[in-house]
C-alpha cells in the first residue's frame, strides 16, 4: 500500500511538473515572439490558464494528502487527549461537508461545461471544471483513508509536529 501511495505521489508530482513546464513554455514563448517578431501564440493565455487550474488542484490534493494543507490550528494544537480527538473528528466532518459541496458544484460545472467550448482552443470547458472535481474526489478518498488510519491507531498526517512541540 505504501509503494502504491509513493507511486501515486510521484505521478502527481510529474503531472504538476508538466503543467508548470507547459505554462512556462506558453507564456515565455509568447513573450519572446511578441518582443522579437511582434507576433504571438493566440492559445498562450488560454492554455496557461487551463494548466494553472490543474496545477493548483493537483498541488492542493498533494498537500492535503501530506497533511500540509493550509490550516488554522492555533487552538487545536494545544489540545490533548479526548478534546483533541473530538476536535479532529469535528474538523473531519466539516471538511467532508465542504468536500460534498465542492464535488456536487464541480459536477454541475462539468455537466454545463460539456456543452460550452473555449473561445480560442475550442476544448470543452468541462476539462477545466474537472480539475476541481478530481481534486474534491481525491481529497474525499484521502479523508476516508486518514480517518480509517486513525481508527486503526496510526497518527494522522500533520499531527506529528504537534506531538514534537509538546515534548520540547
Amino acid at each position: 500500500m505504501k509503494t502504491m501511495g509513493q507511486a501515486l505521489k510521484h505521478l502527481v508530482e510529474g503531472l504538476m511538473a508538466l503543467c508548470l513546464f507547459g505554462m512556462v513554455v506558453a507564456v515565455f514563448g509568447n513573450v519572446l515572439l511578441r518582443y522579437f517578431w511582434g507576433t504571438g501564440w493566440v492559445v498562450s493565455e488560454e492554455l496557461s490558464r487551463l494548466l494553472f487550474v490543474w496545477l493548483v488542484c493537483l498541488s492542493a490534493t498533494l498537500a492535503f494528502g501530506e497533511g500540509k494543507h493550509l490550516g488554522f490550528d492555533l487552538v487545536t494544537a494545544r489540545l490533548t487527549g479526548v478534546k483533541a480527538l473530538v476536535f479532529r473528528w469535528l474538523t473531519r466532518a466539516l471538511i467532508a461537508v465542504a468536500l460534498y459541496y465542492l464535488i456536487t458544484g464541480s459536477w454541475a460545472q462539468v455537466l454545463v461545461g460539456m456543452d460550452s467550448r473555449s473561445p480560442v482552443m475550442n476544448y470543452p470547458l468541462a476539462v477545466a471544471a474537472a480539475g476541481t472535481l478530481v481534486m474534491g474526489g481525491c481529497m474525499a478518498v484521502l479523508l476516508l483513508l486518514q480517518s480509517w488510519n486513525e481508527l486503526r491507531g496510526h497518527t494522522p498526517p500533520g499531527q506529528d509536529h504537534h506531538a514534537e512541540g509538546a515534548e520540547a
